[in-house]
């Protein structure tokens, strides 16, 4: 970014904090730019086959591409011809992997080949409607989060996003699920890495990698949330059914919840009294959203209706 541009910038912020009126909605805690004045923010996308939503992802992220924005993805030894295609896309970094190394690993190599204030991790089969990174972002800012999530629809794309996620965030602007984030899209605070480290590798192919990182996150003292203000479609597990597909996949679901009890002391009662906990949580969330706003921060088209989590 331009010197002229960075320290304007920062004059400005200074100028807020010293009127008494506080700082302007795309500031973050203690004056971080998010979006305004720099572009220092990765975005990071693992794929494993399913060139098609990849290549939809990709051109829902375009105007991010075109404005700055770095998008890291790392393909994990696709033989679908994504690794061709990605080589001729400009604007994006493209890592490659000659075997399936999993989410944890790919989301490791994506924040550290660019580092940045923000990192945001995404899944390849979302489709990203107009501001949805300034939404995010802001809201993070306002919020006091180092992990936000947007809220989503989940399954058949039968609507249309941009009108949808525009009257869905007029109404759910306000709507926080805060100590809640979810592994289909999520921006991590570049301190939130700088003092937990990355996501644990052992976890392979996928599952339970994200749900460690934000076990450790609020362990560490840090401050997670899904936001009303920004929203996003989600296909719905694409990278897993390609998995479940996969020749020799191995038993990486089994190993992977093994992993995950014994790290945490999940014993049968533990595990009873936190699956107890969310569900009570969730339901919570879930009646006071509806009844207010006529909205979940988690919707899915199921069974040819929306359904509300």
């Amino acid at each position: 970014m331009d010197a002229n541009i960075r320290l304007s910038g920062f004059a400005l912020i200074r100028g807020f904090k010293k009127t008494g009126l506080g700082l302007p909605k795309w500031c973050g805690q203690g004056g971080r730019m998010l979006t305004a004045f720099g572009m220092d923010i990765t975005i990071v996308i693992p794929v494993y086959n399913q060139i098609a939503y990849t290549q939809g992802c990709l051109r829902s992220l375009a105007p991010d591409i075109a404005g700055g924005v770095a998008v890291v993805v790392v393909d994990n030894g696709s033989a679908d011809g994504t690794r061709e295609w990605l080589d001729q896309q400009a604007g994006i970094k493209v890592i490659h992997n000659p075997e399936n190394r999993g989410c944890a690993a790919a989301w490791n190599q994506g924040w550290a080949a660019a580092p940045a204030a923000w990192t945001i991790v995404l899944n390849n089969d979302v489709l990203l409607p107009a501001g949805w990174r300034d939404a995010l972002l802001g809201a993070a800012g306002r919020e006091g989060l180092d992990i936000v999530s947007p809220a989503m629809r989940e399954g058949e794309l039968n609507y249309d996003l941009e009108e949808y996620a525009r009257q869905f965030t007029n109404r759910m602007a306000a709507v926080m699920r805060r100590g809640h984030a979810h592994g289909v899209c999520f921006a991590v605070r570049r301190e939130v890495f700088a003092r937990i480290g990355g996501f644990d590798e052992a976890f392979r192919i996928g599952q339970f990698e994200d749900a460690d990182f934000f076990r450790r996150a609020r362990g560490a003292g840090f401050v997670l949330g899904t936001t009303g203000a920004c929203f996003f479609h989600h296909f719905g597990s694409a990278t897993q059914n390609a998995l479940r597909g996969d020749p020799a996949p191995g038993p990486y679901a089994a190993e992977n919840r093994a992993h995950f009890r014994k790290k945490w002391r999940l014993n049968w009662v533990r595990r009873r009294w936190e699956r107890s906990l969310m569900a009570l949580r969730f339901w919570i969330w879930r009646t006071r959203e509806r009844r207010a706003q006529g909205h979940t921060l988690l919707e899915k088209w199921q069974a040819g209706r929306l359904r509300y989590y």
